[in-house]
Parts: structure tokens; sequence; C-alpha cells
């Protein structure tokens, strides 16, 4: 039950990421999960790196927004000199 539960709160996250985040990316169901997955993970080990949580204390639903957005900006990032060389 919990993979399910990863599964719908990664996708809502990857949703909300790509809302806010302006620009053109085309993903499908399973990319847009990943995307909110990968997210939450990034914020998760970051916000340890940094202090902000402790060991074993998961991101908050707005940190795993910002992660995924950062996720983002990093694929248009290496997306956009791919297109352009």
């Amino acid at each position: 039950m919990s993979v399910i539960w990863t599964v719908l709160v990664g996708f809502i996250v990857g949703v909300v990421a790509r809302f806010l985040k302006p620009g053109k990316d085309p993903f499908g169901f399973i990319i847009t999960t990943a995307l909110g997955i990968g997210g939450a993970l990034l914020a998760t080990y970051g916000g340890q790196s940094l202090g902000l949580y402790h060991a074993g204390e998961p991101a908050g639903f707005i940190g795993s927004v910002i992660g995924a957005i950062l996720i983002l900006v990093l694929y248009n990032m290496v997306a956009g000199k791919k297109a352009g060389s």
C-alpha cells in the first residue's frame, strides 16, 4: 500500500511542479510521477545535507515541489544544450 501512496503523492507533486514552472514540458503520467518522486528524494537528501531535516525525516510537500522544479530546470538546461548544438 505504501508504494501506491508514493506513486500517488509523486504524481501530485510532479503535476504541481509542472504547473508552477513555466515552459513546455510534454511528459506523460510515468515521467511526471518519476519527477515528483525524484523531487521528494532530492528535497529529502538535500535538506538533510543542509541540516534542514534530521536523518530519516522526509521532506514536506513544498520541499518536494521545489525539488521537482529544480529537476525540471536542470532537465531544460541539458535538453536546451542538446537542441542548440
